[in-house]
Formats: structure tokens, sequence, C-alpha cells
């Protein structure tokens, strides 16, 4: 969550969320999933398409993991079946649009990929987020084609590219939005 008090959180927003689907859960990141998480994020090939592609790195993942619980807005993902920790997200909110939510800082474990269960998780996030807010931002790197790809699949609407702060830094980003109308349109 963005540090600005341009930006307006309504009340009874929660930044984690306890969400249950199908097959995976949704609960607030804590101090001890780290050695679960790392044991996810140390897969190189999550991270060759993300600006930062060598948080498989015990010492680039560290940082970002306390970067993720000073954020007090990640989430991790589990599976339902196996109760282990297959990956992360998070809200946040961008001084650009401050009346609207984003997600992102998101990845899961390969065995995850190319199923269903982005959009489970994306669906678990968007639908409670639209009860609060009347849209959803993604924002996606330049080179992530895989991200790109999988934020088309889930129904956003590509709204061009923007230079934005997030997570503290400034740079380029795809943007992708969902809104309660569109969202709705599209059946998820």
């Amino acid at each position: 969550m963005e540090n600005n008090s341009s930006l307006q959180t309504p009340k009874g927003f929660n930044f984690q969320p306890s969400l249950t689907g199908k097959t995976i859960s949704l609960r607030a990141l804590r101090e001890e999933d780290f050695d679960e998480l790392y044991a996810c994020a140390s897969d190189k090939k999550i991270w060759e398409c993300h600006p930062n592609s060598d948080r498989y790195k015990r010492s680039v993942f560290t940082p970002y993991f306390k970067s993720s619980m000073a954020s007090k807005a990640n989430v991790v993902v589990l599976d339902n079946q196996s109760n282990k920790i297959i990956g992360t997200s998070r809200y946040y909110q961008v001084a650009q649009i401050p009346n609207d939510i984003s997600i992102g800082f998101t990845f899961l474990i390969r065995d995850y990929w190319g199923g269903k269960t982005n959009l489970e998780l994306k669906t678990l996030m968007i639908e409670y987020a639209l009860q609060y807010f009347p849209a959803v931002w993604l924002h996606v790197g330049l080179g992530n084609i895989r991200s790109q790809k999988a934020t088309l699949k889930i129904g956003a609407k590509f709204m061009g590219e923007d230079d934005l702060v997030i997570g503290g830094k400034e740079g380029k980003w795809l943007c992708y939005k969902v809104d309660k109308e569109s969202w709705c349109l599209a059946d998820n």
C-alpha cells in the first residue's frame, strides 16, 4: 500500500482478506511464511520475464519479503488440498488512480501455471475489491509477456502504458483495468 494521503480507501476494505475458492485460499502473509514462500520463489524460471529477474536468489528475495510484510497488504495463496503455500499477491494503490485499487506482486509456482489457478486467484481478489472500489487495475512490466497474456485471459482490458510509482519505484507499466460493469459482462 503506497503511503499517500490522497489515496481513498473505503471503510471496511481489508488489504489482507481471508478468501476461499474452490481450489485455493488466501490469507494474510505472516513472518513465519518466509521459508515456505522462499522455497516457492527460489525457482529461477518464475522470474525470467519479471523486471526483478534475480528474485529467486535469497539475497534478493529477503528484502522483497520484508517489503511485503511492511506493506501489510500481501496475501499468500494456499492450495486447499495440501494447505501448502503456492504463491502470493498484493493489493496496492497508486497516486494516479486514488479512488481505485490495484492487484499485483503476484507469483505462483510453476505447477500451477497454465491452468485455472491464476483465474481463480484474480477472481477472488477482484470480486472482493469490487465490493469497495469502482475498478481494479493490474500493472505488468513491458517485457513480461507471460503476465500480459494471463491478464488479458482473466478479462482485464488493456488501457495503455503509464509511468507509475509502484512499491516505491517509478517505472513504465502496461495498465489493465477491470470495472464492475465489464467484470459482470465477462461472466467470471
